[in-house]
């Protein structure tokens, strides 16, 4: 059974991310402490409110740079929501903050051009998978156009479009998740899609040495 790390940085919907791996026959292991994640072959940073509290949390613990030296070691990191965004360089969510800086790209407020569509976007939606060998990997067993399900008022985009493994459209098009090497991520919540969430999570997991 693989042993898989949790990062609980105090914005985490750990409970059902915890839940989730059970499901998938991993063993999640909830971590604190920065030092601990190059015990782990496989992490989870997930998350849930506001990214520039959520930034500056993780720099005061000095999980971004553990974080950091985790992924270049090359081992599998996915970011679920808040802990997706924080993947990117920069988040203006109540200011200007720094991500962690794995994917290039900016997380910013939807401004929808139909005024009458809500803030947040919430509920299920479907995907439009992108045709790269990691999306192949990350969405393998899924249909294109399968629905997942958000809860956000802010998205990122990726400046490097070929690191983006799916968009989605809510008034406008933006990514809605990504998978670059050994960084995966989703706006979308796995744990909270069903069978389909689940799936993503398998196949992080098969990656996972």
């Amino acid at each position: 059974m693989k042993k898989i790390a949790v990062i609980d940085y105090g914005f985490g919907n750990i409970k059902s991310v915890q839940n989730a791996l059970n499901f998938c026959g991993a063993e999640p292991v909830v971590i604190s402490s920065p030092e601990k994640i190059s015990e782990f072959g496989g992490a989870i940073l997930p998350g849930v409110g506001a990214f520039g509290p959520a930034s500056e949390f993780l720099v005061k613990d000095g999980f971004d740079a553990a974080i950091r030296e985790y992924v270049k070691s090359g081992k599998m990191l996915y970011g679920i929501c808040l802990g997706f965004q924080l993947l990117f360089t920069k988040g203006y969510e109540g200011g200007n903050y720094n991500g962690l800086d794995l994917i290039k790209g900016d997380v910013k407020k939807f401004e929808l051009p139909d005024k009458s569509m809500k803030i947040p976007h919430m509920g299920w939606n479907n995907i439009k998978i992108t045709d790269t060998a990691a999306a192949k990997k990350m969405f393998a067993g899924i249909s294109d156009g399968e629905s997942f399900y958000f809860v956000h008022s802010y998205y990122a985009s990726a400046e490097n479009k070929a690191q983006a493994s799916s968009f989605c459209n809510y008034g406008i098009d933006f990514c809605s998740s990504v998978a670059s090497e050994n960084v995966w991520g989703s706006q979308f919540h796995i744990e909270k899609s069903g069978e389909k969430g689940l799936r993503v999570l398998k196949n992080f997991l098969s990656e996972v040495k």
